[in-house]
Parts: structure tokens; C-alpha cells; sequence
């Protein structure tokens, strides 16, 4: 049973995920699906969903077990893509976390790093980063230098203005080829829908 709580918004308010949107920036997704983002699924899929997620908010963590299911579910036939909207106000390990992903996914490990994320969540610090970092097996060195230099921070402000563009304002926040999806009422909501775009 999927529960429904509140999602946050950059501003610490509660709102339902998915529906934590602007209408005067519109429901559409403004950066379409490209070469840089972390993908799962086959490139020319029919139905690419895109989240905009943090590695700090519970419902984002929520998610995640939902999302895998969903990919089980369609195998083959769905493109999922996670970018980074890590809320700062509310959540202040995000951004940091939201780093450590993008370093992991530069040596080709952004998803073991994100499930590792969100499965401990609650212990997102700097050196519990480094020690996920490590299990992970990455090149220590180098993330050690891209962490302290912030190599990929101006990637994840271009994810979070790309969220903001497209009417984001809180986490998470789902697009269906393009569109947002209101899971408002649960995030079981994304099998039909999927489901249906599969079926034209």
C-alpha cells in the first residue's frame, strides 16, 4: 500500500507531491531528455517519465521503491530519468548529496550511489557520503577533488532551474513524456498512466 504524505516545497511548506507546481511556468517539461542525464531504460522507449527529486525528502525516498516497481512492471518498454531538485531551505544535506551522486555517475555509478542515498538518508553527512563513495569502489582520489572543487554543482543548479522552469516547486515531482503527472492522490497513479500511454 502506497501511503500519501505531504511532499515539501522550497519554502518549507507541505504540498502534495506532484502537484507542488507553478501554473504560470506551465506543465511542461522544458529541458527534454538528453545524452547527460542518468537514464534507465531503452534510449527510444515510447514513455520516458522524468523525476525531479532530493536525497533528503521522504516522499523522494518514497518513491524510489514505487519507480523500481513501475520498471519492472514495463521492462523494456519505459525510460526513467532522475534529476536532481534538491530543496536547500528544508533540507540542508541535499545539495551535498545531490554532489556525491553526480561525482558516482562521473565514474559510472549514479545509480548504486542513489539507491544508496535514500536508503540511508537519515546519515547524508560528508564523511558518510565519503564511506558511500568508498563501498562503491570509486576512485577515492578523485572524488575526493571533485567533492572539494564542486565540480558538479553547475550540473545540479541546471537540473534544479530546469525543474523550477517547468513549474517544480516540490519533490517529487513527475513528467510523462513531457507532461506532469498529478500523484496528488498516490504515486500508484504512474502504473495507469504509463500503462495508458503505452496503449496508444
Amino acid at each position: 500500500m502506497i501511503m500519501r504524505r505531504p511532499a515539501t516545497n522550497d519554502s518549507g511548506h507541505g504540498l502534495h507531491p506532484g502537484s507542488a507546481t507553478d501554473p504560470a511556468h506551465g506543465f511542461d517539461l522544458t529541458v527534454p531528455a538528453n545524452a547527460v542525464d542518468h537514464t534507465i531504460g531503452p534510449e527510444h522507449a515510447s514513455v520516458t517519465l522524468v523525476e525531479y527529486g532530493d536525497f533528503e525528502c521522504p516522499n523522494c525516498k518514497q518513491a524510489a521503491p514505487v519507480v523500481k516497481l513501475l520498471l519492472e512492471r514495463f521492462t523494456g518498454r519505459i525510460r526513467f530519468i532522475f534529476r536532481n531538485f534538491p530543496l536547500e531551505e528544508v533540507h540542508p544535506r541535499a545539495l551535498q548529496a545531490a554532489e556525491a551522486a553526480e561525482c558516482a555517475g562521473g565514474q559510472g555509478k549514479f545509480w548504486p550511489m542513489h539507491d544508496l542515498l535514500f536508503d540511508n538518508q537519515a546519515h547524508l553527512k560528508p564523511h558518510q557520503l565519503h564511506g558511500y563513495a568508498e563501498r562503491l569502489q570509486l576512485d577515492m582520489a578523485r572524488y575526493d577533488l571533485e567533492m572539494d572543487d564542486h565540480v558538479y554543482l553547475q550540473r545540479v543548479r541546471e537540473h534544479m532551474q530546469s525543474g523550477r522552469d517547468s513549474g517544480v516547486r516540490g519533490t517529487p515531482t513527475f513528467f510523462l513524456n513531457g507532461r506532469i503527472q498529478d500523484v496528488s492522490f498516490g504515486l500508484s497513479v504512474l502504473f495507469d498512466t504509463v500503462g495508458a500511454a503505452l496503449a496508444k
